[in-house]
């Protein structure tokens, strides 16, 4: 599949730049197609691993609904967003991942996820972990955005500025 060029290639991230980004955002909003064909937007947290993003939820609502029906998503991260009101504009860094999207099925896939984010949002708490696992794995979800193309874009004052590093 053919995703479009970025218009503004000067300022495009790097594939590396984006993965890191992923990589140390703790939450996105997520993108799917909703009911009645309305775009259905969430915030929602995250862990980034070799291509992929994993994410939790309930067993059922809208966005489970949402996936059941239709694959493909994306997903958006803002990195940055310095505001410059005397400018009318604001500094950014932002990246957008797109892919297919599925309910992990495997329980082994589900208990790697499910170790992820666990080591993610509450490092170093191993015994609290295998706890929380034994007491909710059952009734977690766990879905999977396969990326097939992720792209990033940057203000050109932010990528000149002294006061952010990348």
């Amino acid at each position: 599949m053919e995703f479009r060029k970025m218009r503004r290639f000067r300022q495009q991230l790097s594939k590396s730049e984006c993965e890191s980004i992923l990589s140390t955002a703790t939450s996105g909003t997520l993108a799917l197609l909703g009911d009645n064909g309305y775009p259905y937007a969430i915030p929602i947290s995250h862990v980034y691993t070799e291509g992929r993003l994993y994410f939790h939820s309930a067993k059922e609502g809208h966005k489970v609904d949402a996936i059941r029906s239709y694959d493909k998503a994306s997903f958006c991260v803002i990195d940055a967003d310095d505001v410059h009101p005397e400018e009318f504009t604001s500094y950014f860094r932002s990246i957008i991942a797109f892919g297919k999207i599925h309910l992990v099925k495997s329980e082994e896939e589900r208990l790697y996820a499910a170790t992820l984010l666990g080591e993610r949002f509450n490092p170093g708490d191993t015994e609290g972990l295998r706890r929380e696992m034994e007491k909710g794995i059952s009734r977690m979800l766990v879905i999977r955005l396969d990326i097939e193309h992720l792209s990033g874009k940057e203000a050109i004052e932010l990528a000149k500025s002294q006061n952010y590093c990348r």
